[in-house]
């Protein structure tokens, strides 16, 4: 069927992307699902960093892409092994297809699946491509391209959700809040009395914070190098805010410390405020060849652990509904990290926001003016 989608030709253009224009919205042609896949509408698909490193370079994927990892849509068409999600239902994409039957599956969460991740490495659904544009290939995101009309994902990339739930709420479900929200509940698992301080208050950094509220930990302490920032934290339930330099001036300490900024820098303030005893949380994405600089000696003498997350260490099937109730039952504000609701003809200045850090999420609404 032919769609129309935003997709990267070319990966490291100039800034600014309004002008230089790396993203083209065109139209596609999508094979139709296989029997373990689905085809999704789209309603609502989010903005996220690891999609900016796809276009700025730091993240090299095979190209061209039909790029977006955070989506949420009506399944339209279901493959013949698909029994358990019918036409009509909402569902909430998710970036780490799991086999679930290799050992890393079996994990709980805490390991990719090695078969999901090689696929999208390879830039295929598990089943293998369904895109094509003018004739030549088009590689898929992350097993989602959620930035078009229409996708076709494998079952093991979507959990269904109620209709209750909004399509740009259900959308940002399945990264912002799986990844940042999946470090505190899956990693940290924080008691009321703890204390959890968050480096980066991009989409996933903000969806950590409001996730610690709604555990109702009491002292959530929000860190980034952006006042304004600073004060939406605040608005959304942290109980402290401070900036990087603030936080190492004056020694701010806290037990669970969640880095998402993926940058080196900011990896070395969590590490810098964790006290003893306490755990480094990681779920940023820095360049390949970024390096950071900490004490050994203080992981053995303080008795510290440092903890990579990918994906929040989520399994999406298991938390997403989690999410989804604590959302109905008003303590996951979600829509509130919204900055922005845009059209997808302006996803290169939307590419630009994110870059100069002047937004939290911005979500690509389908089927709108």
């Amino acid at each position: 069927m032919k769609i129309t989608g935003a997709v990267l030709e070319e990966s490291g253009r100039a800034r600014p992307y309004a002008q230089s224009r790396p993203i083209t919205v065109g139209e596609l042609e999508l094979a139709d699902p296989g029997p373990t896949e689905l085809l999704v509408r789209i309603e609502a698909a989010g903005v996220c960093h690891s999609d900016l490193s796809v276009v700025d370079g730091n993240r090299p994927r095979p190209l061209p892409m039909l790029l977006g990892h955070e989506a949420a849509g009506v399944a339209v068409g279901v493959g013949a092994a698909v029994g358990d999600i019918r036409p009509g239902q909402r569902v909430v994409m998710s970036f780490l297809p799991r086999c679930g039957e290799c050992p890393d599956c079996a994990e709980g969460g805490r390991l990719p699946c090695p078969t999901g991740s090689a696929a999208n490495a390879a830039g295929t659904l598990l089943a293998g491509r369904r895109l094509s544009a003018t004739g030549r290939p088009v590689h898929h995101h992350l097993g989602v391209s959620g930035f078009a009309t229409h996708a076709v994902v494998d079952r093991a990339s979507v959990v269904p959700v109620g209709p209750d739930i909004p399509p740009d709420v259900a959308a940002m479900l399945g990264c912002a809040v799986l990844t940042g929200g999946g470090a505190v509940l899956n990693v940290a698992r924080p008691a009321p009395t703890d204390s959890v301080l968050v480096v980066g208050l991009g989409g996933v950094g903000m969806a950590a914070v409001i996730t610690a509220r709604a555990l109702q930990v009491e002292r959530v302490i929000a860190v980034d190098t952006a006042e304004d920032k600073l004060g939406q934290a605040a608005a959304l339930g942290a109980t402290e805010t401070y900036t990087a330099a603030q936080v190492t001036e004056l020694g701010i300490k806290a037990r669970h410390v969640i880095e998402c900024a993926g940058h080196p820098r900011a990896f070395e303030t969590a590490f810098g405020a964790t006290q003893p005893g306490g755990s480094t949380i990681t779920v940023g994405l820095p360049a390949a060849a970024a390096l950071a600089a900490i004490s050994p000696l203080t992981v053995t003498a303080e008795a510290r652990t440092v903890v990579g997350s990918y994906l929040g260490s989520s399994i999406p099937a298991r938390d997403i509904p989690r999410y989804a109730q604590l959302w109905r039952e008003g303590k996951l504000p979600v829509e509130k990290l919204i900055s922005a609701r845009i059209r997808l003809d302006q996803i290169n200045e939307a590419m630009d926001r994110l870059a100069d850090g002047q937004a939290i999420r911005q979500v690509i609404l389908f089927g709108q003016d």
